[in-house]
């Protein structure tokens, strides 16, 4: 089985089990953007889950969240952003686009406030990382023990198909959680509980490693703060990303399963990477016009999330002078 048709199984059945927020491939560092990527994300509602469900269905640009833009009076974009003026001009326009900014112009000016205040809207954030074979494990145990270190999301958990040995629970952090994954065909019939994970210290420093050398390790220390910020962008970016960002090739061996529209192949037999495996050099090719499936509207089916929602823009006496 594919790391990519494990991850896809995975994720459906997760969506089954679970509430709140599913997503793959999301940034797991903060210090080095990029150095570390999670590939399962599961986001459990907060308190105002359902007023944030109600802004928008995509990503919140962070900086429009940390800006002095808020959900009373309109202010001058400029006068609102303590970052680069290119990054928070992206982000305004951004904000405005998805609905959490409304826009005014005045003197050939914008001005912009909030729909409304952003809510306190996740809860706990587990990290999983996909190694069905752990003959392969690659750079499993450095992964892992980033993922403890610095502590940025509350569980980290080892999901896998293989069976697992005292040996294998040993070369990986304690702290970290071990499912065994089994499947018949393209479905999971059960996540079986190897070891429970610790709860990880989301609210105090991190220590993030950057880089490995010869008896030495170079680290920085992500302060209570700033892993605050990236646990908010974490989140944002799982509620704006979910996990259905696949493709269907074009291809007629390759429908999309009943229950939560995976792109199955029935040639090889299991859930494929459009982009990596299907091409017309493939001995099962059927040249057809892709599948025509709404990923969004099976997300929308099968989760509390909403791909367009009303939204809550407003007006407020007095402003209308600022059209």
């Amino acid at each position: 089985m594919s790391e990519f048709a494990f991850e896809l199984a995975l994720c459906a059945a997760l969506e089954e089990r679970r509430d709140g927020i599913i997503a793959r491939q999301l940034g797991g560092s903060v210090a080095d953007p990029g150095g570390r990527i999670l590939d399962v994300v599961c986001v459990e509602p907060g308190p105002a889950f359902d007023e944030r469900r109600r802004l928008t269905g995509e990503t919140i640009p962070d900086a429009a969240v940390r800006s002095a833009v808020g959900p009373g009076r309109f202010r001058y974009w400029k006068d609102a952003f303590d970052c680069h003026p290119d990054r928070a001009r992206r982000a305004t326009e951004r904000a405005v686009e998805v609905g959490f900014f409304e826009s005014k112009r005045r003197n050939g000016r914008e001005y912009v406030r909030q729909v409304a205040r952003y809510p306190d809207w996740y809860g706990a954030i587990t990290g999983i990382e996909n190694k069905p074979d752990l003959g392969r494990p690659g750079d499993l145990e450095s992964q892992l023990r980033t993922d403890v270190s610095l502590g940025l999301v509350d569980e980290a958990i080892l999901a896998t198909e293989s069976y697992v040995t005292r040996a294998h629970v040993n070369r990986i952090p304690e702290a970290v959680g071990v499912w065994r994954v089994h499947r018949e065909g393209e479905a999971v019939t059960e996540i079986e509980v190897v070891r429970e994970p610790t709860t990880l210290a989301v609210d105090e420093p991190g220590i993030e490693p950057l880089a490995f050398h010869p008896g030495r390790t170079d680290v920085a220390v992500v302060s209570s703060a700033r892993k605050a910020r990236a646990r908010r962008r974490l989140a944002e970016r799982a509620y704006g990303k979910g996990w259905r960002t696949y493709e269907f090739p074009d291809c007629g061996a390759c429908e999309p399963t009943a229950e939560a529209a995976l792109p199955f192949c029935a040639w090889k037999g299991d859930i494929v990477d459009a982009a990596a495996e299907c091409r017309p050099a493939c001995g099962g090719y059927e040249p057809a016009a892709p599948a025509d499936v709404d990923l969004a509207a099976e997300r929308e089916r099968w989760t509390p999330w909403l791909a367009d929602p009303d939204g809550k823009r407003r007006r407020q006496s007095g402003l209308e002078r600022f059209s």
